[in-house]
């Protein structure tokens, strides 16, 4: 037996072994909601899914042809992504030690997701309670009271879209995951025969699961607002008016952040330890290469890729995308109100289109990546990045296409007839900031650029060298950011300010929604930005299933290359996700001041620094980042120790596993 060569130390040289690892697949885990589905029979399945498509339709329908083309988009993108699940899964697994170490890795994401996701649900239930109790008791708003929406009927649907929310961004955080599990050994196979091949899987498994979490947080909304419509008979004498109906759905925001902080939180602390843990005791202390299978931490190394990586940010996007569209559709009901639009449902349905085009349009970018023809030989790696880089750019001329097109749709209006224009503009500008903020990452993390070659240099002159160099440079890296964030708030602020819409008193009206309309210009392709970093930890994981395989070293090559670009895209959607959380904080906090001035029954303008009061609450909220970075760290760095001291145990207690190398 393998396990006891390791005790006795009797393996005999390392590269002489044979590559077959023993079977750590657990039973499969599979979520409640997918074993409650799974347990019923297809007919029946089948003719539910037929009748709840119906409702949806019927639903949407009755509110608005607009919400019929969102939900229909959806469905269609939904579909696409079972197309590309198919494609996926039809590609093989290589030979059994690569299937052995994708079991592994598979089984410890699952374990992970079981465990945390359990967890996160126990606590949005309480969190559900908590929500109930305080819409129970608080007093209630003007939009409230002029429709006869009672304290009971505002708690149970603001639950209910929590509820909806923190579900939706889970399962969305679980298909990330799913997803990876098993594309992962089917990039390292396919990179066995050609690099382009295997660059091609990596982007279409990434690609389904971005298609999903976008779709999902579409969906979602689309169906809350429908539901909400018909059920309180919106617009109809004596009830709730159609621009006051988005503030109903703040809830599916607040549930998709919840879930998000959390999957973030936990998911990041595990991924650095495990990473930490690994290359502190195998690389630094026992000199063994990365991802070599003598490591006992690498299987949870590779773990933290799919927990961290792909569920986590997955979450994080799908909060991002949901909060903007909610902020904008408040924005949107608000400023058509103030200016008395006869028709404002384009204003506060236009988000939601604006993402429908993004399923679209990155969808197109996703299936422009094709494969070469060449896959009986290894050809000559070319650039992965300069690949996925023509897909981003084909993306993004469809969504401007498309944005224009939508912004003459739903945001014309005759009372300031060159306003869709002005709209148009700001949606421009948001393309624009994230086509910088992609350069921008691609810039400080690529090694081919400047960055990251000096502080390979800082490298040669010893670590505390390396530590200043890497510090300064992040440091650094803030600046481009901030500033290109500044410009467009102000630009598309001032185009939104001057597009004609007004008051009753003459006032403009339009630079707030200008800002949100520059927010869903910058998220118009998310879906391809969520691509390009699901591709990253499935290239990171191919590339350690090809080390522990001990495939020959041309597929190594291939993974290396694979892996350094998914490091630089996972960079770019961190600073994307931030850039456009940066953009939707603006617009949260106006909605926040809106709110306000209703419950106030008076003018909430501006922030007065000068007020005490206020002053420690600014305090106080700079105080909570470093805070909670700092348990954040703590945390890495307990769990990291305690990954060290079970690596070392491993090592001295089975000499075996270091016999070649003689120590």
């Amino acid at each position: 037996m393998m396990e006891d060569d390791m005790e006795t130390g009797t393996l005999g040289a390392y590269q002489d072994k044979l590559r077959t690892f023993p079977n750590m697949r657990t039973k499969p885990y599979t979520p409640l909601i997918f074993r409650i589905l799974l347990g019923i029979n297809v007919r029946v399945l089948f003719i539910l899914l037929l009748f709840g498509l119906g409702a949806i339709f019927y639903v949407g329908a009755s509110t608005s042809p607009i919400i019929v083309f969102v939900i229909s988009v959806c469905i269609l993108s939904f579909l696409v992504a079972i197309y590309l699940t198919k494609w996926v899964l039809a590609k093989d697994e290589g030979p059994p030690e690569m299937v052995q170490i994708s079991d592994a890795i598979r089984d410890g994401a699952e374990g992970f997701f079981r465990t945390q996701y359990g967890s996160i649900s126990k606590m949005a239930m309480l969190l559900a309670l908590v929500i109930l109790c305080i819409y129970l008791f608080r007093s209630t708003n003007p939009q409230q009271e002029s429709s006869g929406l009672g304290r009971t009927t505002s708690a149970y649907i603001t639950v209910a879209s929590f509820l909806l929310g923190a579900l939706c961004s889970g399962v969305a955080g679980y298909v990330g995951m799913w997803v990876s599990v098993r594309a992962n050994v089917r990039v390292s196979s396919a990179a066995r025969r050609s690099a382009r091949e295997a660059l091609q899987i990596a982007t279409r498994a990434g690609g389904l699961s971005a298609i999903i979490v976008v779709g999902m947080a579409v969906i979602g909304i689309a169906v809350l607002y429908a539901t909400f419509y018909v059920w309180l008979e919106v617009d109809s004498p004596g009830s709730m008016k159609v621009t006051d109906l988005p503030l109903l759905l703040v809830g599916y925001g607040f549930g998709a952040s919840f879930v998000a902080l959390f999957a973030q939180l936990g998911g990041g602390i595990y991924t650095k330890a495990a990473d930490v843990g690994a290359d502190l005791v195998g690389k630094v202390e026992q000199g063994i290469p990365e991802d070599d299978p003598r490591n006992p931490a690498v299987i949870a190394d590779l773990v933290g890729d799919n927990v961290g990586d792909c569920a986590a940010r997955g979450a994080d996007l799908f909060e991002s995308i949901a909060a903007e569209i909610i902020s904008a559709m408040i924005l949107g009901g608000t400023m058509a109100q103030r200016c008395k639009i006869a028709d404002p449902s384009g204003f506060i349905l236009f988000p939601l289109v604006v993402h429908s085009f993004d399923l679209i349009v990155s969808s197109a970018g996703i299936f422009s990546i094709r494969g070469t023809r060449e896959t009986g030989v290894i050809v000559p790696v070319e650039d992965p990045m300069t690949i996925l880089q023509k897909g981003y750019s084909f993306t993004i001329v469809l969504a401007v296409l498309a944005f224009g097109l939508s912004t003459r749709w739903l945001l014309y209006t005759e009372q300031a007839p060159s306003a869709w224009f002005n709209f148009a503009l700001c949606g421009l500008i948001g393309i624009i900031t994230a086509y910088i903020f992609v350069w921008i990452a691609k810039y400080y993390t690529d090694y081919k650029h400047e960055p990251v070659r000096i502080l390979a240099l800082s490298s040669s002159t010893g670590h505390g060298t390396n530590i200043i160099a890497g510090v300064s440079l992040g440091l650094e890296s803030t600046a481009l950011p901030v500033l290109v964030i500044s410009v467009s708030i102000i630009s598309a602020f001032w185009l939104g300010h001057t597009c004609g819409l007004v008051d009753e008193t003459g006032n403009p009206t339009g630079g707030l929604f200008g800002t949100a309309v520059a927010t869903m210009g910058m998220l118009s392709t998310a879906a391809y930005i969520l691509t390009m970093d699901m591709f990253g930890p499935i290239a990171d994981n191919a590339g350690g299933i090809v080390e522990m395989s001990q495939q020959p070293e041309s597929v190594r090559e291939i993974t290396d290359v694979l892996d350094a670009v998914g490091n630089t895209t996972k960079a770019t959607t961190k600073g994307f996700a931030i850039g456009s959380a940066a953009l939707a904080s603006f617009l949260l906090f106006s909605a926040y001041m809106d709110e306000v001035s209703s419950f106030a029954h008076e003018p909430f303008k501006q922030v007065d620094i000068a007020i005490p009061e206020v002053f420690v609450g600014g305090l106080l909220g700079s105080m909570l980042i470093f805070v909670f970075s700092a348990w954040a760290c703590s945390a890495v760095g307990r769990t990291a120790q305690e990954v060290v001291n079970e690596v070392r145990r491993q090592f001295i207690e089975r000499p075996g596993i270091m016999v070649s190398l003689g120590l």
